[in-house]
């Protein structure tokens, strides 16, 4: 065998060594032989060598022939490698004193070639059992060698060589562990190499996703906290998430939503979350609203309850133009510092929205993607662009058949002059949006009035766009906040022709106990510390009385009950009442209520709500009615400095 080391080398000694040193370093190598279990006659082969060795640098004049042989091999042959020639005998203990001297890789190929026919040992011999252990000693060692130089896929391509190679032998089940433990600890750091690479090399690419996608299921998700981190390969949570922030950002947002939605589909909850995010950056970076909605979709699905849904539902239903639903999100945040920063907003609510939704994208959504560009969230080209304005469009025509409810011929522009005092000729732009089925769209079926349009009013944040900005959002329902959902319609078509509907109070009948109420709509703004209950239900009958004087025609005082953007909205519900020349009479009353979450500045309230309502032309005609029924409607009360004023209301079953 021709050995690729010199006898320098293979002893341990400087070639400057002095023959007093080299007899010393003779002697620890002969006293400190290995001790992983080689034979014994492999051992005495070994200490022959170093004497051999020794032996030759301590006599002047073959030290001085050897070394007038390295000097002329090194000018034939700069890039050479020196070699000592042994015999087939002493092959064993050279490969065991060259991994000695840290020639792991070269011990192991010349082992693993040792063990191939025709050099392969007799079956049971000594020599078979000296290089199959040599074989997993010097692998181990030579992929730790690799992974120093951060080679990590080469290192790991020696192991699974050297782990083949002993379940061919079937010899030492312990050495093949250990090889099959390293390869483990060695996944996280095989995936950031494989997936760092440039995106020209496929197949090292997919190699990593695969790795990747077999190191989370076997963990059993993104937060496995009951990883055991004494057992091999496994990453604390810690770890495990330091190593992944490092390598999304070599992933496309294509491959993470395929990664996350399969883990989610594969029982994986958290990585709902991450789903989401992954959708919500493709669609807004690549223009795809579709992608959006399959976001909110899914964020719906999740169940967290350390998670609160909605933020994250309503910056995206208002990226979706459902303007009055992301206003029904943000009314009930979960997080006090949160609702705190809404309220005392210096904007309107919609602009708090716009600019919550904008930092969210910048922070939260677009970094972490290797083709995903998180210079900045630019709403405004958002829903300038032509695919978006397609996009909700069709939303705001699918919403109004799924409603099907009757069509009320009233311009949209004809409600702003009504309400604003503006001329009553319509712009071009302000009629009616058209839908594929029917003609007019009514106002109050309309997520989105002209969305293209009013795309630059919901970014605008200026002084002179804020009128167009409430005028926009939230355009004013025909029907009052307890106004029955799609699903609720079928109950109220019922008591139509039943008559009546029975309160869930004493069985009292809903028409007796509101003839009962009279309008009680406060003078005085609340200003306890800790409203009671008593004092909470006075302020939402006399939100619903104020409501209702104000609908039939009268006057009545709502800013002591409500903030300005309800109180617009009921005004601007009157102005086309009254510009259709019709009259509206409510008999609302709050039967009971219940505290939900009560915090400093905001109070959540869960109400029972009596409800009927008459809606008449100018001639006393009934034109639509809605017989006594009871409603469950959830109020959000805030504090406005000392005062708490009705924030918003979500009509619920």
């Amino acid at each position: 065998m021709d050995l690729p080391i010199d006898h320098f080398r293979l002893l341990g000694v400087s070639p400057s060594a002095e023959p007093e040193a080299i007899l010393r370093r003779l002697e620890t190598r002969c006293d400190s032989p290995p001790d992983q279990g080689f034979t014994h006659e492999a051992l005495l082969q070994r200490a022959d060598l170093l004497r051999r060795s020794a032996d030759l640098l301590t006599d002047p004049a073959d030290r001085a022939e050897y070394e007038a042989a390295l000097l002329r091999l090194s000018e034939s042959h700069p890039n050479g490698t020196v070699g000592l020639d042994l015999p087939t005998s002493s092959e064993v203990a050279g490969l065991i004193l060259l991994w000695e001297a840290h020639g792991a890789l070269e011990a192991f190929q010349l082992a693993r070639q040792g063990l191939q026919p025709p050099q392969a040992p007799a079956l049971g011999s000594g020599r078979e059992a000296d290089l199959t252990l040599l074989a997993a000693l010097a692998c181990r060692d030579a992929a730790l060698e690799e992974q120093d130089q951060r080679r990590y896929e080469s290192a790991a391509q020696l192991l699974i060589d050297g782990i083949q190679l002993q379940q061919r032998m079937g010899k030492l089940p312990d050495q093949q562990r250990q090889l099959e433990d390293t390869l483990q600890r060695l996944t996280p750091f095989r995936i950031l190499d494989l997936l760092s690479r440039d995106l020209g090399d496929q197949d090292s690419h997919q190699r990593g996703l695969t790795l990747l996608d077999e190191l989370v299921v076997a963990r059993g998700g993104l937060e496995a906290a009951d990883t055991d981190v004494d057992q091999p390969g496994s990453l604390s949570q810690d770890d495990f998430e330091s190593f992944f922030h490092q390598i999304r950002r070599f992933l496309t947002v294509q491959e993470q939503i395929d990664l996350f939605s399969r883990w989610f589909e594969g029982g994986a909850a958290d990585a709902g979350f991450l789903t989401v995010l992954a959708l919500s950056a493709a669609g807004f970076s690549r223009r795809k609203p579709e992608f959006l909605e399959q976001a909110r979709d899914r964020m719906q699905t999740l169940a967290n309850a350390d998670l609160d849904p909605m933020p994250l539902l309503g910056c995206l239903d208002l990226l979706l133009g459902n303007v009055k639903d992301a206003d029904r999100h943000f009314a009930v945040l979960r997080d006090p510092d949160l609702q705190a920063w809404f309220l005392n907003h210096p904007g309107d609510r919609l602009a708090a929205q716009c600019e919550y939704c904008r930092a969210w994208l910048e922070r939260d959504v677009l970094p972490g993607y290797r083709d995903v560009d998180s210079a900045g969230a630019d709403l405004d080209a958002w829903f300038a662009d032509r695919d978006v304005q397609g996009f909700v469009d069709r939303l705001d025509r699918k919403a109004c058949r799924q409603i099907g409810s009757e069509e009320m011929t009233l311009a949209w522009a004809s409600v702003e002059d009504a309400a604003l005092g503006a001329s009553s000729e319509p712009a071009e732009s302000d009629q009616e949006v058209e839908s594929e089925d029917s003609g007019a769209t009514p106002l109050w079926q309309q997520r989105w009035v002209r969305p293209a349009a009013a795309a630059l009013a919901l970014v605008g944040i200026t002084v002179a766009g804020s009128a167009l900005l409430r005028r926009n959002w939230n355009p004013a329902p025909l029907l009052p906040e307890i106004a029955s959902l799609p699903a609720e319609e079928e109950q109220v078509e019922e008591t139509l022709e039943l008559g009546a509907v029975s309160s869930p109070v004493d069985d009292e009948p809903v028409a007796s106990l509101k003839a009962n109420l009279e309008p009680s709509v406060p003078s005085e703004p609340l200003v306890s510390d800790d409203p009671s209950e008593a004092e909470l239900q006075a302020l939402l009958q006399g939100w619903l009385d104020a409501k209702a004087l104000m609908l039939s025609g009268q006057q009545a005082d709502l800013f002591v009950v409500a903030r300005e953007p309800l109180v617009k909205r009921v005004e601007l519900e009157r102005a086309a009442d009254q510009a259709a020349g019709r009259s509206k009479s409510i008999d609302a009353a709050i039967t009971t209520i219940e505290v939900v979450d009560r915090k400093p500045q905001r109070i959540e309230l869960l109400a029972q709500v009596a409800y009927s309502d008459l809606l008449q032309a100018a001639d006393g005609t009934v034109i639509e009615e809605t017989a006594p029924t009871v409603f469950i409607v959830t109020y959000v009360l805030g504090r406005d400095g000392t005062q708490w004023l009705l924030h918003d209301y979500i009509p619920g079953s």
